[in-house]
């Protein structure tokens, strides 16, 4: 009796080490089986804007929580957007996003003919109340006000330049958090700001940059895909520069101070799991200091004083503590 005892103690062991091994199989299985589709305006190696998404999809594919990312990039013109976003959704992605605060209005048509796909679009906090929708943006004047506390702490001339490109989303707040921090740390700076509304023109962001340098600005900073123009200019004048969305030292290792560095996966792993348990939208996600989605990335290669340093680590220690 004991001998068939131990048998079966023996044998519901292994059973259990099987369906342990069955459901953790499972779980890879979903992991591999799911799908993600981006589409954005720019190229996938802009160092800004879309970089930073398909970056963050990458990482979670090396992790192996996805399965597979499909990128459409350079889609700035809206129409083009909307025809492959449509497309994806028709192929059954798990999860559609539309990385651009212009895709809503399409995202908003799109997404109530393909109730069984989740969608996301950023950077935006409205999900316009569709239960497939999901929204996300950054808290970009987070790092724009640690950046403009280290420049004005930088600058010699106390004339510091932003190149914004359009007065929306992460890019609004980012100018806007920047000004902030100069303003906080020297009250009597001049901040000029120049938005030249494009995210895209390479060239008229040349042209603002060079224009904040002629008027003495020795400090730039600025935003969206478009900054490769105003960062070469800067690069040739010697001026320093603030990056964000992704991190740029590799445009001008020289002059390039930090940058912000948007974390998507942060969220989107979050959002991932919230689709895999049947939950497709209907939340808006951020990405911050606190969560770890805003990350400081300094310039090895530049000699930044340990003072001004502290002062960028106290300010997101600080935002850190505060959520």
């Amino acid at each position: 009796m004991k001998k068939r005892s131990t048998k079966l103690a023996v044998l519901i062991a292994v059973v259990a080490l099987i369906a342990a091994a069955c459901s953790s199989g499972g779980d890879e299985a979903a992991s591999a089986d799911f799908r993600i589709a981006i589409v954005a305006p720019s190229a996938s190696n802009d160092l800004a804007f879309t970089q930073s998404i398909v970056d963050a999809a990458n990482k979670l594919k090396a992790d192996g929580i996805i399965g597979e990312v499909a990128v459409t990039d350079g889609t700035f013109v809206v129409d083009d957007a909307a025809v492959a976003i449509r497309d994806y959704a028709s192929q059954g992605y798990d999860l559609v996003i539309a990385h651009g605060s212009q895709y809503g209005g399409s995202l908003q048509e799109i997404a109530p003919d393909f109730p069984d796909t989740s969608f996301a679009w950023g950077t935006s906090a409205d999900t316009f109340g569709l239960p497939n929708v999901y929204s996300y943006e950054a808290a970009s004047d987070q790092g724009g006000q640690v950046m403009g506390i280290m420049a004005a702490a930088l600058s010699k001339t106390g004339k510091i330049g932003i190149v914004g490109p359009i007065e929306v989303g992460d890019a609004k707040l980012y100018v806007d958090g920047f000004k902030q921090g100069v303003l906080f740390y020297k009250p009597n700076a001049d901040v000029t700001i120049n938005y030249i509304d494009s995210f895209s023109d390479v060239a008229l962001a040349s042209e603002a940059a060079q224009s904040l340098i002629g008027a003495g600005a020795d400090v730039l900073s600025g935003t969206a895909q478009m900054v490769v123009g105003a960062v070469g200019v800067a690069k040739s004048e010697g001026v320093l520069w603030f990056g964000t969305q992704a991190n740029q030292t590799s445009l001008a290792p020289e002059i390039v101070v930090a940058s912000q560095v948007y974390h998507w996966e942060v969220i989107l792993e979050e959002m991932i799991n919230n689709v895999k348990d049947g939950k497709l939208g209907g939340e808006l996600y951020s990405i911050t200091f606190a969560n770890d989605g805003l990350v400081i990335e300094y310039n090895d290669g530049f000699d930044l004083p340990a003072d001004v340093k502290e002062l960028a680590e106290n300010a997101i220690k600080s935002m850190k503590a505060n959520g």
